[in-house]
């Protein structure tokens, strides 16, 4: 999730534990611990997948969290000696404070490392966007009233344990949204003779109503925009090239092994000048990918040559942020982008 929120959910975490013992002292060390796994993305692993595949990997593991949190128990009572008879509640707050960061990731689609250096299985179940404000503004709020009741007050205490529910509550629901989508799914699959070889689903931005399909079928893919009340037969499935015969021949090397095993499969591979360069499906809208990466170099007469992997940028498309909820009622709105697709049959 953004920073924002992970700060907001360390605060209430915080807070629900220590504020009566430590006041505000408990929220905003509370925040800026849950901060402390995604400082990660400051260090260098060595190269752009590297970079990319390696985040939320030791940082977010629950192992490294148990073992870091004696360490910043002792720094904390160093720093704030009057509160060592909490020692015991500290350990509790910082090691909530840990996992609840990595646990809400979990949520999303990128991939985290939990169980690091046991596996370095990147889970994800994919059922909230990485911002949702439906899930954030809650946090926020419930800090502005244990602010107004009084840090170390027990109606404050009350309120804090009250939004963690409901951003809990939030967090379930979007599981069985999830549910419900892939119920509906199995009849829009039936009903457009597609037989994935696997299927992803996502969240579009800041709600889980409307959801993203994506569809892996051999050397395509096909993607569908669905609101959750949507009739299956009305699916709107595109099909694009995946691109895998762009990699004949250099699919063992390892920034291009390493992709394919992060995105579990939902990648593409398409030319763009003289370059190769391999994109996430999982995250952004056609054509519009979050994450790209440039792997080989286009010579004269076919050869290819590898190169280090680097970032590409695609232009981000906010024209279709703006649809958004327009798609939301209206199943004729698409989300595709203009002349670079064909209907699915």
């Amino acid at each position: 999730m953004d920073s924002v929120t992970q700060a907001a959910l360390g605060a209430v975490v915080g807070h629900s534990v220590m504020g009566r013992y430590v006041g505000r002292l408990a929220p905003v060390l509370g925040a800026a611990l849950a901060t402390l796994p995604d400082l990660d993305v400051f260090i260098s692993f060595g190269g752009a997948v590297e970079d990319f595949t390696y985040h939320r990997g030791f940082s977010h593991s629950l192992f490294v969290h148990l073992l870091a949190t004696p360490i910043i128990v002792w720094l904390i009572l160093k720093c704030h000696s009057s509160s060592r008879p909490y020692r015991n509640q500290w350990a509790i707050t910082v090691l909530a404070i840990f996992w609840t960061h990595a646990l809400l990731d979990t949520f999303t689609v990128y991939g985290t490392q939990l169980l690091w250096p046991f596996t370095d299985h990147p889970f994800g179940i994919s059922s909230v966007f990485i911002i949702d404000p439906f899930y954030t503004v809650p946090l926020l709020v419930g800090l502005l009233l244990a602010c107004m009741c009084g840090w170390k007050t027990q109606k404050a205490k009350k309120v804090a344990i009250a939004v963690l529910c409901v951003s809990t509550t939030y967090l379930s629901w979007s599981v069985v949204a999830k549910t419900w989508l892939h119920h509906n799914l199995d009849q829009a699959l039936a009903k457009h003779e597609i037989k994935p070889k696997a299927i992803l689903t996502t969240p579009v931005p800041f709600n889980t109503l409307l959801w993203r399909v994506v569809i892996l079928e051999g050397s395509t893919y096909s993607v569908g925009h669905v609101a959750l009340w949507d009739d299956p037969a009305t699916i709107d499935f595109r099909s694009y090239p995946k691109g895998e015969e762009l990699l004949e021949g250099i699919a063992d090397q390892w920034d291009i092994k390493r992709l394919a095993w992060f995105t579990k499969g939902f990648y593409r591979a398409a030319e763009r000048g003289d370059q190769i360069v391999i994109s996430d499906l999982r995250m952004g809208f056609e054509e519009s990918y979050a994450f790209n990466f440039a792997i080989a170099n286009k010579l004269s007469g076919g050869d290819v040559e590898i190169i280090k992997a680097q970032r590409v940028e695609d232009e981000r498309d906010l024209k279709r942020l703006a649809l958004l909820w327009d798609r939301l009622w209206d199943v004729s709105v698409s989300l595709h982008p203009i002349g670079v697709n064909m209907p699915k049959e």
